[in-house]
């Protein structure tokens, strides 16, 4: 401590207030007075600061509350001034802006405030949360969903409500349902996952020959195998561990049947081919196994309902080749999501099941390097199956 310090500690004042002596340290700097302090105490000077600015305040039709110093608030506490209550630094957010290092608010008040000013400033929570992520507003969200009939352009069975975008460009694409969105994540947006993915569901992938040319069938086991296949039984008497148990129940297969099915597929994912197999994938309906896919193959074709349908429109949908812009029959232009084309905004809900199969059979036999693909005129199944243009 220097010793102008020391002297200013050992000086003292007469409050022309409160009239009481105070040690120079109570009293605020003033150039202008001769000593160098102000003509009141600290505390003297907040009540009269504090007076005016009420008064004021009340001149223009506004409360305020009551005063209030800040060294009135213990050490390890803050006051509140939204709830007008003395809380726990502890209840408070973290602000390094501010000079306590606490937010002014503590934390319901801190949030209710921020949802205010979002409602004040966007509309709504949601509108800017929109802006914020991916650039576009609530009217405009519910634009693009009325374009789509209010389904998920996809599926066609969903409600639409989530915004997908292109990761790599941050541009909007569609909205889609919540299944239809993950189902894209878990596939990583890979166009070519999801259609080895819609071949290994029709049992006519890569995995599925393999599987012909070593068992004569693409799958096996399932829940029924204990009545067919006599041979099939626990080998010994010993106990096994829970997953075996698990599998033989639920899959018909036991450990060495999974370990023998990782060895054909040399420990790859029976979709992809990329990652690691983790789990049994089955057939819903028999049953049957069909192979051991990885962990994101597996969750991305469960929420994309094994519908190999959904598979390749999903792949399109990454590539641009499922949602089309056509002229409307207004002059303007409109939405084209199936083969045969029709207005989205015309169908009602579980309207598009008659369509659903023709788009299916389309997709399956286009692929995107065919150069005479014209969407919007092509029409109805031919008698062979093949689709044929109008």
């Amino acid at each position: 401590m220097s010793e102008a310090d020391m002297v200013s500690l050992m000086r003292s004042k007469k409050c022309l207030d409160c009239g009481e002596i105070k040690p120079a340290t109570e009293f605020w700097k003033l150039k202008a007075s001769k000593d160098g302090l102000a003509y009141y105490c600290k505390s003297c000077f907040g009540v009269r600061n504090g007076r005016y600015y009420r008064k004021k305040q009340t001149s223009l039709g506004k409360q305020t509350r009551a005063y209030r110093r800040y060294s009135d608030v213990p050490d390890g506490k803050k006051y509140c001034a939204r709830c007008d209550e003395i809380k726990p630094v502890g209840e408070f957010g973290r602000n390094r802006s501010e000079k306590s290092g606490y937010t002014t608010y503590c934390r319901p008040c801190h949030a209710a405030a921020v949802a205010e000013i979002r409602v004040r400033n966007h509309g709504s929570a949601r509108n800017y949360l929109l802006k914020l992520r991916y650039g576009v507003t609530e009217q405009q969200v519910d634009e693009m969903i009325a374009e789509q009939g209010g389904v998920c352009v996809i599926c066609l069975r969903a409600d639409a409500k989530h915004v997908d975008h292109d990761h790599l460009t941050g541009l909007v694409r569609r909205i889609l349902c919540f299944k239809c969105n993950g189902g894209l994540g878990q596939f990583d947006d890979d166009p070519d996952r999801l259609r080895l993915a819609a071949d290994y569901l029709e049992l006519r992938g890569s995995h599925a020959r393999r599987m012909r040319i070593e068992l004569g069938a693409p799958v096996f086991g399932g829940p029924d195998r204990v009545r067919w296949d006599p041979f099939w039984r626990t080998k010994g008497n010993s106990l096994k561990p829970a997953r075996h148990y698990h599998r033989r129940q639920r899959y018909g297969i036991n450990d060495d049947d999974a370990e023998w099915l990782l060895k054909v597929q040399m420990g790859q994912c029976a979709v992809c081919f990329d990652f690691p197999a983790e789990h049994v994938d089955h057939d819903h309906v028999s049953g049957a196994v069909r192979g051991m896919p990885c962990s994101a193959c597996n969750t991305g074709m469960g929420q994309l309902r094994d519908d190999p349908i959904t598979l390749r429109r999903a792949a399109d949908y990454v590539e641009g080749r499922l949602v089309q812009m056509v002229a409307a029959e207004d002059g303007g232009t409109r939405l084209s999501l199936t083969v045969p084309d029709v207005d989205p905004a015309t169908v009602p809900r579980g309207g598009w099941k008659a369509l659903w199969e023709q788009d299916g059979e389309y997709r399956k036999q286009t692929l995107p390097f065919d150069e005479e693909l014209d969407m919007p005129t092509w029409g109805a199944l031919g008698p062979e199956g093949a689709m044929s243009p109008v």
